[in-house]
């Protein structure tokens, strides 16, 4: 750590969601968070209409702007540093986290697509965001094809590839827009292109590649594979993918002058590796041992565990070994929808009077309609609901599935509606834990971290759903916690990123724990909850799919 005082050392992380980025500093011998600060992306989720042109974007479609993205270390960071009271010479190094799959097409010296005035107009040009599910027939095709083929990756994803991953996408980009394809010399995800800004080296992290690019056994799917999907499609990972995968806390290079200036931290400082922003977050919530499942929850939830042993489980993210931590195979898992599905009844299903109720009692909608939630009992309101208004991560994985909701009379209220999304969230959670198991992958923890974790209520309805004790990771900032963890292996403090979270990450155990008589109802709620899973969503003649398909052919006509 050359002439810094390692009793006053600190590190960065900076977290990049889907709405904002957050930066934190660090202390790296405890793991104290000493200051943090949010910059709100202008753009935002550029899902309606374009911003350079005003041209509607199509049904599924999500996209960012990656000048929000540099914005985040010229505000966030030099505002961090400020909030934390330190001296920025105290700063030893880096590490950033991004939302996945969010990936752009960019020159071969780094430069969006989109930020080329002559492709400002081009949909295809802008970073797809985690969010866009447009490239759906592209996955389905990728998978009935990687299983005509006997193709051996295709078991580590759980038997499919998802439309949000990197080669759905791209795939999208090549069939709708060839002249876009055509000028993308690399295809990269948010999460490494970032690191590029930082340090001025294209990178490649050993998470983003192996669960959302295809990446194992040392390789990416093979030329004759991906030219039998289009023919101009076989060099793709060659020509636009392929490059050195670094280590999760390897330090990948040093913050340029550039870079330095933008973020008011030393130029030389260590640059880890990218990551993502569900599993950066294990080390920051000491949720990295075998069968430790952590639940990062917030728009969505990611589920991520390490194991020992290589197993197949269906219908997950992915299986990649060192994707968490080095030595051990890391499970990724996830819902597509979980804090937006809450946020989309507050925004349609709430008449005003309740919006007064609640300012009147100096509440937001959220906390009003949990507190008239709480007062009924577990299956008073005779609903049980589908987590799928984003369509199914896990164990379906299926974005064109949309949610139900079972059992509405005239006499049904907001929050009971409400409360039937919250537990079917907590259901969606079971289902993708008791396939684990089925699997013979035992899970011995849940854990939570991610902002959904401050709703008391929420977290007992997981408790008494999921008939276990849960624990809570104790910083409010768990990715960009998880970042600063990284960026102190990065810079040499710690061996590893187990001893770093050793010392830096922090958990309560058993801060809730199931009571019997709601489980009990729980248990018979869920069996309905998987009686309309099967029903609605397995199978080759799928209702939400027909209800889709009318949809588009009515919004096309």
């Amino acid at each position: 750590m050359g002439d810094v005082n390692a009793n006053t050392a600190c590190v960065v992380g900076v977290d990049f969601g889907t709405l904002s980025g957050r930066a934190v500093v660090v202390s790296v011998a405890d793991g104290t968070e000493l200051g943090s600060a949010v910059h709100e992306y202008p753009n935002a989720v550029i899902d309606a209409v374009l911003p350079a042109t005003g041209a509607a974007l199509p049904p599924d479609w999500a996209l960012q702007d990656p000048e929000d993205y540099r914005e985040v270390l010229r505000t966030a960071v030099p505002a961090a540093v400020e909030a934390a009271g330190v001296d920025p010479r105290q700063v030893i190094g880096i590490a950033t986290d991004f939302t996945a799959c969010t990936v752009l097409p960019v020159l071969g010296d780094g430069t969006p697509l989109c930020e080329l005035p002559e492709l400002r107009d081009r949909p295809h040009a802008y970073p797809k965001l985690w969010r866009h599910h447009a490239a759906q027939a592209q996955a389905n095709r990728i998978n009935a094809l990687a299983h005509e083929r006997g193709e051996p990756w295709i078991g580590r994803y759980g038997g499919k590839i998802s439309s949000e991953w990197q080669f759905a996408k791209a795939l999208q980009l090549l069939e709708e827009d060839p002249e876009v394809y055509g000028r993308t010399e690399r295809w990269i995800e948010a999460a490494d292109w970032i690191i590029w800004e930082l340090c001025g080296t294209e990178t490649r992290n050993a998470c983003t590649a192996g669960y959302k690019g295809i990446f194992q056994d040392g390789g990416y799917p093979s030329e004759e594979y991906l030219g039998a999907l289009n023919p101009r499609f076989a060099d793709f990972a060659r020509t636009r993918l392929e490059h050195p995968i670094s280590p999760l806390g390897a330090r990948v290079g040093s913050l340029t002058a550039e870079a330095a200036k933008w973020t008011g931290l030393p130029e030389g400082i260590a640059v880890a590796a990218g990551n993502v922003d569900a599993h950066v977050a294990a080390p920051a919530a000491q949720a990295i041992e075998h069968g430790q499942m952590l639940a990062i929850m917030g728009t969505s939830t990611c589920h991520v565990m390490n194991g020992g042993d290589l197993v197949e489980v269906p219908g997950i993210c992915g299986v990649v070994d060192g994707g968490i931590v080095a030595g051990s195979h890391g499970y990724e898992a996830g819902q597509s929808g979980v804090g937006d599905i809450f946020a989309w009844w507050l925004r349609q299903g709430l008449p005003e009077h309740y919006h007064e109720a609640a300012r009147s009692l100096g509440l937001d909608a959220h906390e009003y309609l949990t507190r008239l939630a709480a007062g009924q009992p577990a299956g008073g309101h005779g609903l049980v609901a589908l987590d799928w208004q984003s369509g199914n991560r896990s164990v379906l994985v299926d974005h064109h599935l949309s949610g139900v909701i079972a059992g509405l009379t005239l006499a049904t209220r907001p929050e009971e509606v409400y409360r039937a999304l919250l537990e079917s969230t907590a259901f969606g959670a079971r289902k993708i834990v008791e396939t684990f198991e089925a699997a013979g992958v035992p899970v011995t923890e849940f854990v939570v971290t991610g902002g959904l974790k401050k709703n008391a209520f929420l977290m007992q309805i997981y408790a008494d759903v999921l008939r276990r004790p849960i624990a809570i990771g104790t910083s409010e900032q768990g990715p960009a916690l998880g970042s600063a963890i990284h960026a102190a292996v990065a810079a040499g403090a710690y061996p590893d990123v187990r001893a770093a979270s050793g010392a830096m990450g922090g958990v309560e155990r058993g801060a809730y724990v199931p009571d019997p008589a709601r489980a009990g109802v729980y248990d018979r709620l869920y069996a309905e909850y998987l009686r309309l899973h099967d029903y609605f969503g397995v199978g080759a003649d799928l209702m939400p799919h027909r209800l889709r398909e009318i949809r588009d052919e009515a919004l096309n006509s």
